[in-house]
């Protein structure tokens, strides 16, 4: 049996500005609707039977995580890093983790934010790749290229290992367009997917040999780490380790491992161009997801808008990402440079590069609908049964409005049951909680007045979720 090991992270700034800090690429919707995180347990399960996966994650997106799995059948685990780092430290925690409970059990290391739309072909691919793992290889995904990629990592095979299988002769770094294609013709080059397969102990071991400092740190957490529930919150100490990816901590070192070339109609959602290589055009070229669009002699040009309709006159070869709060326009081949934008963002100390108008919590969503000197006024949604923290503000005071729904309003030591076109004040300083105690949703209208209305003037003082 394979134990999946689902890698959620990553803001995915090349697909800003939907993908944000606050909203990162494993939480984004792809055609059917699903989120890739969700589309990544699916098929975990559908390869690997009913083996919980385990999820490393970071803490802040632990619970929008639960939310997004919640009508999963079969429950997974999560692995909790206070802080980003890159993918040896998790697989290394990962691997502890899974050694602990039977040093030979066989990993599939998968990140949640790349599409396979051919299951039935990853599921043989995985199989084959197992095989290996049991018989201690580290095995490499290898993808065929399909066109002369520049924005992936190349991986060059050697000779065959198996029928299904071959050596690693050596990783390239992303090429430059001639070399891209020189790779594509001589065939013996595939795109390094970035999934794995190998034993707990294989991968632990190598480790050992090649980088042994991380190992000894990695080891440290762990043991400094406490289990609660489904989750395990890695000790504060994992921010110490290196940020580094296995490929460079292990892979380019190491000499068992092996490549299982594959097409299964996977990509790595990397950037706008990937998202719309898996939508549907028309005639034109023209690919449309989200609110209608108008083109007008237009080709080959992408557009995603949730809300608005987009019309687009004389466009050759371009994106258009419209968000409520944020507008994206780019040549296509340009689409890896959005990272530019979210750097000169966050420089700027700009939003934008990490929330949305509407912010998912866990007891519902937030919208701000504007917002001015002195001023902010959100629409705020409460599911059934859920309750914000008992919490004060130094810098601002509220007016909540019910729009639809029940609610339970706490102002000092006084709780109302307020109903549709009722309202009422939280001073400055008071402490306050609002919660659902209906069957549907609570739907009310809050204006914000003060000197300073960031998220961050909050002072919790219980909170159901176990946030600080």
């Amino acid at each position: 049996m394979l134990t999946p090991i689902i890698l959620s992270g990553g803001a995915g700034t090349r697909l800003w500005p939907v993908s944000r800090e606050a909203h990162p690429k494993p939480f984004m919707r792809i055609g059917d609707g699903k989120s890739l995180l969700k589309k990544t347990v699916e098929r975990a399960q559908v390869v690997c039977g009913d083996c919980a996966p385990l999820i490393v994650t970071n803490r802040d997106y632990y619970l929008r995580s639960q939310n997004e799995l919640a009508n999963q059948e079969i429950k997974p685990r999560y692995l909790l890093e206070p802080v980003g780092r890159n993918t040896a430290p998790a697989i290394a925690l990962a691997a502890l983790w899974a050694a602990e409970q039977d040093p030979n059990a066989c990993l599939l290391v998968m990140p949640a934010d790349h599409l396979i739309t051919d299951t039935a072909s990853f599921q043989a691919a995985a199989e084959h790749a197992a095989t290996l793992a049991r018989d201690g290889f580290l095995v490499l995904f290898g993808i065929r290229p399909t066109a002369p990629e520049t924005g992936y990592g190349y991986i060059e095979m050697g000779g065959q290992i198996s029928q299904q299988a071959n050596a690693v002769q050596r990783f390239v770094e992303k090429p430059d367009a001639a070399t891209a294609i020189a790779y594509l013709e001589q065939g013996n080059y595939v795109w390094n997917s970035g999934i794995f397969c190998f034993k707990a102990s294989t991968i632990i071991e190598a480790l050992a040999s090649y980088n042994p400092a991380l190992l000894a740190a990695a080891r440290t957490v762990w043991n400094d780490s406490k289990a609660d529930g489904d989750k395990i919150e890695l000790h504060a100490s994992f921010s110490r380790l290196e940020n580094i990816s296995i490929d460079y901590a292990v892979m380019e070192m190491a000499k068992n491992i092996a490549v299982v070339p594959g097409d299964f109609g996977w990509s790595d959602m990397g950037a706008w161009s990937a998202v719309a290589d898996v939508t549907p055009a028309d005639e034109n070229g023209n690919k449309v997801h989200g609110s209608d669009a108008i083109l007008i002699d237009s080709h080959n040009t992408y557009i995603d808008s949730k809300d608005r309709l987009v019309a687009a006159i004389g466009l050759e070869n371009m994106v258009v990402i419209d968000t409520p709060d944020a507008l994206l326009v780019a040549d296509r081949s340009k689409s890896q440079e959005v990272r530019q934008v979210v750097s000169r963002l966050k420089a700027s100390g700009h939003e934008a590069h990490k929330i949305h108008r509407t912010a998912v919590r866990p007891w519902g969503t937030y919208t701000v609908l504007g917002e001015g000197q002195g001023f902010k006024i959100k629409r705020v949604v409460v599911k059934p049964g859920q309750s914000l923290s008992l919490q004060m503000h130094h810098h601002r005071s509220e007016h909540w409005v019910v729009v639809f729904g029940t609610a339970n309003i706490t102002v000092g030591d006084t709780t109302t049951l307020m109903t549709q076109n009722q309202s009422t004040y939280i001073p400055i300083g008071s402490r306050h909680r609002l919660e659902n105690p209906g069957i549907t949703d609570l739907v009310l209208i809050e204006v914000q007045c003060g000197s300073y209305l960031g998220e961050d003037d909050i002072v919790r003082f219980s909170d159901s979720y176990g946030r600080a």
